[in-house]
């Protein structure tokens, strides 16, 4: 079913709607339809906040359901930052109004009227929620900034765009570039974060990773306990480890063992072989 009716709201929800709906109306990234438009296909809003700001959204889940999925392979987040690790300067540009930014097509903007205590309205730029939008924009920033992710030094995640550098002359030469190539595109930016690290390179924490134990788990003695666990950690955080040598810090001396012992225990071999595929341990 794609005529949804919208969802019921509080006082403080229907104000952001409100505020949000005239946002959008003023530049033009929504247009009221009116009321003698026969209209077969309507989505609720949902508001949704992030680091404090609300945010609308249409509840496009329906519409999903019947879109065929757009392949265009998004980055990981894990290889992203890793590139990041020579970085002495680093700088965040952050796409203004993000999706929005892309067009849609006279036929399709049916499909993506949205309704609220207001009235219903449709989307003539790309909203947030529907399902191949994160991808649709990820294929435009590839293509805006070819020759530059080429070189390396520039990492572009959806609408998010990090520009690192070991140096401050090369920093500023990429900043240059990357504005340069967004405004003979039409795309908006907003500088969004600048963090400069100065001297040697700073130790810290990458992440911090857990889970529970299995009910079978549960019933092994501590050394047994923590052989899987370990097991499970390296096979958790092998992007990071392949290919680099590393060093495990645990209070359980008798790990170093059990690594290096002859058994024929099938549960000792099936935690033996994953590590003893990792060249730093």
């Amino acid at each position: 079913m794609l005529r949804r009716p919208h969802y019921p709201a509080s006082l403080e929800t229907r104000m952001e709607i409100e505020k949000r709906i005239n946002e959008l109306l003023d530049i033009d990234v929504i247009r009221n339809i009116g009321h003698n438009v026969i209209v077969e296909i309507t989505t609720p809003v949902l508001i949704t906040w992030h680091y404090g700001e609300s945010m609308m959204c249409g509840d496009f889940r329906a519409l999903n359901n019947y879109t065929k999925d757009d392949r265009c392979p998004i980055p990981r987040i894990p290889h992203a930052l890793e590139k990041l690790a020579k970085a002495r300067y680093i700088t965040k540009i952050d796409c203004l109004k993000g999706f929005h930014q892309n067009g849609v097509k006279q036929n399709s903007m049916k499909l993506l009227r949205i309704i609220c205590h207001m009235g219903i309205y449709e989307y003539t730029r790309m909203p947030f929620g529907i399902q191949n939008a994160p991808a649709h924009f990820q294929r435009m920033m590839d293509t805006i900034f070819k020759e530059e992710l080429l070189e390396v030094w520039m990492v572009v995640y959806i609408d998010d765009i990090i520009i690192h550098s070991e140096t401050w002359e090369d920093h500023v030469q990429y900043i240059d570039r990357v504005l340069n190539a967004a405004c003979s595109q039409g795309l908006g930016e907003a500088l969004h974060q600048r963090q400069i690290v100065y001297g040697e390179p700073i130790e810290g924490v990458l992440c911090y990773i857990s889970r529970k134990l299995k009910d079978s788990e549960a019933r092994y003695g501590a050394t047994q306990t923590e052989f899987p666990c370990l097991v499970w950690a390296l096979e958790k955080l092998h992007y990071y480890l392949e290919g680099a040598f590393f060093e495990v810090y645990t209070d359980c001396t008798a790990l170093k063992s059990l690594l290096e012992m002859k058994t024929t225990n099938r549960h000792m071999l099936r935690w033996q072989m994953p590590s003893k595929s990792i060249e730093g341990i």
